[in-house]
């Protein structure tokens, strides 16, 4: 406005068309000619007024990242002697862009850390040609950059163990410090003091030598590098390709991570397997020389069914353990289950899914007296047998016509026991084998009609008939 002013003034505007022209009350365009005329300055200098509070601006920063809201902050600054208003302090903040996302960034030594983590990478196909939800597990030297990755298909403690495994072999090494985040696989309770690690990954970290170094609640950005790592092996290499297997997958991302690492990296300006040859290389830990032993250690609550569940697979406990709580190790191919020091079961690993591995010996003594279970059939089989020598082939031929139900004909047949001897029973046992009857009720109706003792085709006949 000051140079339209001074410009239709030198073009002999009156002040009162100017005024009318620019829309600017009249002794302002009478000033701003009076200005020009005594100091001729054609452009005018902006007035600037520097905020007060730019002395106070490292409190602000700091206050912020401690997550206070703008009034607590304001109450803050205005007891360490800060005169101000708080719409003053949200202009200030938001001019200058001060962002509660600010961090530091973290330096490492060589052979000092690792990161780890998992990612997201939709669904691939598996080692059976399945498709399923897959992972990529990403280990990140701190100091060099150098990756390990590999495709998973569950977070489960095992894999989680076994992809560290398989990184340390591949850095033929092990860094002093692991950083992760605080997923269930290797924390289950975040706590800045004393965080809970899961008993297998911290076995784990015995073993290697390494100490575990979890990132704060809500603070991925303290493992930026692997985070970094993800998003470079998502954006690079799996956007855009498809797969025609799982071998055709991994052996593609094999290729790929020599040339990963062969690269110059964005933030060192080294290329990483380079880096890591000459100067990390004889600072990580040497491998142990004794094999991790991949047992995993599991708490399970026993059901009122017997049994604890464990890898979608169910096992039988002993009854009396209903209700509490059991360790139990798991080996490749043994399950042990442990009450307290003491080894109450035994079972070999199922194959497959939702399948029952039982130990009868486990249920309660009276809830094994029923079909099924030895000590019902056993007791059973003896009463039939202890009628005589037809009431013990009748049993025989009760399990080859009735299978799995010949419990209930042979009870029909023991409860005439109530009304008849044991003689005329097996007497009607024979007649009714004679014809290949093993029927309770036929048999039944020969005693009632006195027809065991009438004669039989052939007196000379063996009428057992074997299962």
């Amino acid at each position: 406005m000051y140079t339209t002013i001074i410009t239709l003034h030198k073009q002999g505007t009156s002040q009162r068309q100017i005024a009318k022209l620019s829309g600017v009350d009249r002794k302002t365009v009478r000033r701003i000619i009076k200005k020009y005329a005594s100091e001729q300055i054609e452009i005018p200098i902006p007035y600037f007024k520097e905020s007060k509070l730019v002395a106070w601006h490292e409190e602000i920063v700091r206050l912020l990242e401690s997550n206070m809201s703008y009034v607590r902050i304001l109450e803050e600054l205005s007891q360490l002697g800060l005169n101000s208003s708080y719409s003053a302090l949200t202009r200030y903040i938001k001019k200058h862009n001060i962002s509660r996302d600010t961090c530091i960034r973290f330096h490492t030594i060589a052979g000092e850390e690792a990161q780890v983590d998992f990612g997201d990478i939709g669904k691939r196909y598996d080692s059976d040609g399945k498709l399923r939800k897959a992972y990529i597990f990403n280990m990140r030297l701190s100091y060099s950059r150098l990756d390990y990755y590999e495709v998973v298909f569950d977070q489960k403690i095992s894999t989680w163990i076994k992809c560290h495994i398989n990184a340390f072999e591949f850095f033929n090494g092990v860094p002093k410090y692991i950083k992760l985040d605080n997923l269930k696989a290797g924390i289950l309770k975040a706590d800045f003091y004393e965080p809970l690690y899961q008993r297998d990954y911290k076995r784990l970290a015995d073993h290697y030598n390494f100490h575990l170094s979890p990132c704060r609640a809500y603070q991925p950005q303290e493992k930026g590098k692997v985070e970094s790592g993800i998003k470079y092996v998502k954006n690079n290499f799996f956007v855009g390709r498809n797969f025609e297997s799982y071998c055709d997958m991994t052996s593609k991302l094999a290729c790929w991570l020599e040339k990963a690492n062969g690269r110059i990296h964005g933030t060192t300006k080294k290329i990483p397997r380079e880096l890591f040859e000459s100067s990390e290389r004889g600072c990580i830990q040497a491998l142990p020389t004794l094999e991790f032993d991949m047992s995993s250690w599991h708490i399970r609550k026993v059901a009122k069914d017997c049994h604890i569940t464990i890898e979608n697979n169910y096992y039988s406990v002993p009854s009396k353990y209903v209700g509490m709580e059991v360790g139990i190790l798991r080996s490749s191919s043994v399950l042990k289950v442990y009450f307290g020091e003491d080894l109450v079961a035994t079972h070999g690993i199922a194959v497959g899914a939702g399948i029952f591995t039982t130990v009868n010996a486990h249920y309660a003594r009276d809830k094994r007296y029923c079909p099924g279970f030895a000590e019902y059939d056993e007791k059973l089989e003896g009463k039939m047998q202890s009628i005589g020598a037809y009431g013990e082939n009748m049993l025989l031929l009760l399990k080859n016509d009735h299978k799995k139900d010949w419990h209930k004909a042979a009870r029909g047949i023991i409860s005439l026991r109530k009304w008849y001897s044991d003689d005329l029973i097996d007497k009607a046992c024979k007649r009714a084998l004679c014809y290949g009857i093993s029927s309770y009720s036929k048999i039944k109706n020969i005693l009632a009609n006195n027809c065991y003792d009438l004669p039989l085709p052939d007196s000379e006949v063996d009428y057992a008939r074997t299962a």
